[in-house]
């Protein structure tokens, strides 16, 4: 008896992987030619690997209570390499859910069912012109935005890594940028191949080539020198945070729009995207994409006032440490940050709550909030205590945070987990803004605690690049909701 199970257990997972491994090579076809990059329950299967793909169909027992086998979303997956589409993120775990178990169960023809799941675009031209982005500033952030540029790389690839900006460096500095896109202590190897052209300044990564220019000021550059125009440039020195000083970037010839990866002053728009991206307008030209943290509480914030009303709030971020301190005590200009960021949890403020009302005014003068450092480095953690305009419990909330995160528009910055082991290096990579903790939850009346993780670096990333795709105006809509 024993045997047999042990045979049968075997067997069953042979299956998946032989599933899985016939699946990458349709995965990176449908993106690579058709920009269509396909999920399982919101777990990107772009340059996964045959693993990821059984954990993310694994996933799915969770959420629906049944399993979804790979022999199930193997029809979909193949279906969809046939067909004529526009870009796309497409959920084949949803849809084979859907289709197996929900509405497409009396409905026996697959084609039929995904041309009605797909109208809009199914047989639809692509007629999105790709755009040019430059990095300027290549820290945590820019290398990581470097990444997803291009792993994404492709013939049809609708953004396009055309340079970095950096400081004049010295001798040896390319090497050195290039070795740093390629190890990363925290989110570890580049996904692909990076080599160094010295003649030319510029680094190969990927079949993409990366001009890299030395500059001490933007307006200094240009861009159509390089065959750039046109381009989004996407500040990451944190330098300028005001339309004036973000303005010299559209002096430079080649240069069209600037995005910020900071919270911005004055007038300039701060984005969340799935809260206000829609306030992207095709003239605006100086944007910001906000800050990590205010990315990670806000769709949050905006999904609970929307279901129970939020009449007062308290934020508080246990966030890692940053470039910003010190390794060692050393001359800090504000306070308490000159101490040793690997030695001590650091008191010190955040704007993020304030900053909250930018992207949700319904909240405005309604949140105070704090940050305490902790020497970590990378992943962090927003505890939201609110005072809801009604009474409520704990199933309630948490049922309606992973609804949330699953099924509707905040899919991409809400992700939500049941776990009861889960701790902060578990969350590095996530791609959502922000992750919600359902079993650290806290419910008394109309007073709610909440334990929201996020990747300060990572997610953060991945809501800028949302933020570059609406300025370029590029359409890439979510099948199914």
């Amino acid at each position: 008896m024993n045997q047999q199970f042990e045979q049968e257990l075997q067997t069953s997972w042979q299956e998946r992987q032989e599933f899985a491994e016939r699946m990458l090579p349709l995965i990176g076809k449908l993106y690579r030619n058709h920009a269509v990059e396909i999920s399982v329950y919101g777990r990107s299967l772009l340059n996964a690997s045959a693993i990821d793909i059984i954990k993310a169909h694994r996933t799915v027992r969770l959420h629906e209570g049944i399993k979804l086998r790979l022999r199930e979303s193997w029809p979909i997956l193949e279906a969809l390499s046939t067909m004529k589409l526009a870009p796309a993120e497409i959920d084949i775990g949803k849809l084979a859910f859907d289709f197996h178990y929900g509405t497409g169960v009396e409905q026996n023809d697959l084609h039929r069912y995904l041309e009605g799941q797909l109208s809009g675009v199914y047989n639809t031209d692509d007629n999105q012109a790709p755009r040019d982005v430059v990095l300027y500033g290549f820290g945590r952030i820019g290398r990581l935005l470097a990444r997803l540029l291009i792993e994404r790389q492709g013939k049809n690839n609708k953004l396009r890594l055309r340079a970095i900006v950096v400081r004049g460096g010295k001798e040896g500095d390319l090497e050195k940028r290039a070795s740093l896109l390629r190890r990363d202590s925290v989110h570890g190897p580049f996904n692909g191949s990076i080599t160094v052209d010295t003649e030319r300044n510029a680094i190969k990564a990927n079949g993409s080539f990366i001009q890299v220019i030395y500059a001490n000021s933007p307006a200094e550059v240009d861009y159509t020198r390089y065959g750039i125009d046109n381009a989004i440039v996407v500040d990451n020195t944190g330098m300028w945070r005001d339309r004036d000083g973000l303005g010299l970037h559209l002096k430079a010839k080649g240069a069209a729009k600037v995005l910020l990866t900071a919270p911005g002053k004055g007038d300039i728009k701060n984005i969340v995207h799935g809260v206000n991206h829609g306030d992207i307008a095709e003239n605006d030209t100086i944007m910001s994409a906000a800050s990590c943290t205010t990315n990670a509480i806000t769709p949050v914030l905006k999904a609970l006032d929307e279901e129970f009303g939020i009449v007062s709030g308290h934020v508080e971020t246990v966030h890692s440490y940053t470039n910003d301190q010190n390794l060692i005590d050393n001359f800090h200009k504000a306070d308490r940050r000159g101490r040793s960021a690997p030695l001590n949890m650091v008191l010190t403020e955040t704007g993020a709550a304030k900053a909250v009302a930018k992207a949700y005014p319904k909240l405005e003068g309604k949140l105070t909030g704090n940050a305490i450092r902790v020497p970590t480095p990378n992943v962090s953690l927003a505890i939201l205590n609110l005072n809801l305009a009604a009474e409520t419990d704990k199933l309630s909330v948490n049922e309606f945070l992973r609804n949330t995160s699953l099924f509707s528009s905040l899919q991409h910055q809400i992700d939500y987990t049941a776990s009861t082991e889960i701790v902060s290096t578990d969350l590095v990579g996530t791609q959502a803004a922000s992750v919600v903790d359902s079993q650290a939850t806290i419910v008394a009346g109309n007073r709610v605690t909440l334990y929201l993780w996020y990747d300060n670096e990572f997610g953060y990333s991945c809501q800028v690049m949302r933020v570059i795709r609406d300025m370029a105006q590029l359409t890439v809509p979510t099948i199914p909701i």
